[in-house]
């Protein structure tokens, strides 16, 4: 997962850059961002503003109003607002936060969004680090402060932001079946730090708590099991559809073929039976807890 990040720079009206870069091979994202930067600028032509004076009056730079109206920088949330007010669009232009909404976030992690929107059963097993769907906001931003090259901040927010957006398959209605296998490695990893690894551990406690959630914890004693060649994810669909990837099959691709998901259902449910019970995992994990 990969993210545009922006500098800080200041010019005569403010922060000059507040705002993402447009992956150029997002072309929904592209029409989507051209389409409300021509929109702004009808509006200010009309209100007979200049960029500078427009940028000025909502407090950025001249830079960043071409470069939004030009359909080049994703224009941030406050951005809308303010040009709203001072533009007197009475809501049109705020309105469109909806359509940049996810638009911000990289279109990979916005194509597997909207999957688990629609999936009525999830498997996963994990082997080197918590789900994503599990992990606390103070994880995720200690996992990716690890990654290499480095984040920008304005990275680490963006990347961050989208994964908490998945958080809502836990909300939807009727519920999602959910499954996650965890490696026993994965919680006793301390990511960020012993607090942090106990606050994610309390996390999991919580979340395998709900009805539609179930996670279990293979033991790193196990001496083998068919996840040892990578991470498994499964996603099926209210009309018997599915999609799913594994590292250690089918050159790690996203597959669809009933053979091929049959033999990542034949994998996962070997897992499955290899871990420990959704309440030894519980057992488990709050004992890690209390040695941590």
């Amino acid at each position: 997962m990969s993210a545009d990040g922006v500098g800080t720079e200041h010019g005569d009206g403010g922060a000059d850059e507040p705002g993402w870069d447009v992956d150029p091979d997002d072309e929904s994202g592209v029409a989507v961002v051209a389409a409300v930067g021509r929109q702004i600028k009808g509006w200010r032509e009309s209100a007979g503003l200049r960029a500078g004076e427009f940028g000025a009056s909502i407090g950025y730079g001249e830079d960043l109003v071409y470069k939004v109206e030009g359909g080049r920088r994703i224009p941030r949330p406050e951005f809308l607002d303010r040009a709203d007010e001072v533009l007197g669009a009475g809501g049109k232009l705020a309105a469109m936060k909806r359509d940049v909404a996810e638009v911000r976030y990289p279109k990979k992690v916005r194509d597997l969004a909207k999957l688990e929107a629609k999936a009525v059963e999830l498997e996963a097993y994990h082997h080197h680090n918590i789900n994503g769907l599990l992990q606390t906001e103070e994880h995720m931003r200690s996992l990716f402060a690890s990654w290499l090259p480095a984040y920008t901040q304005d990275e680490m927010d963006r990347v961050v932001a989208a994964r908490l957006a998945r958080r809502a398959i836990f909300e939807r209605d009727p519920l999602p079946s959910l499954s996650f296998v965890q490696e026993e490695v994965t919680l006793r990893r301390p990511v960020g730090g012993a607090l942090a690894l106990r606050r994610q551990l309390e996390r999991l406690l919580e979340v395998g708590q709900w009805r539609n959630v179930v996670i279990q914890v293979m033991p790193t004693l196990r001496d083998e099991h068919p996840g040892t060649g990578g991470l498994i994810e499964v996603l099926r669909f209210p009309d018997g559809s599915a999609v799913g990837r594994s590292d250690g099959a089918f050159s790690g691709r996203p597959v669809s073929d009933p053979k091929q998901l049959r033999i990542l259902g034949l994998r996962y449910g070997m897992i499955r039976a290899q871990a420990l019970t959704p309440g030894e995992s519980l057992a488990f994990i709050e004992q890690v807890l209390g040695e941590t």
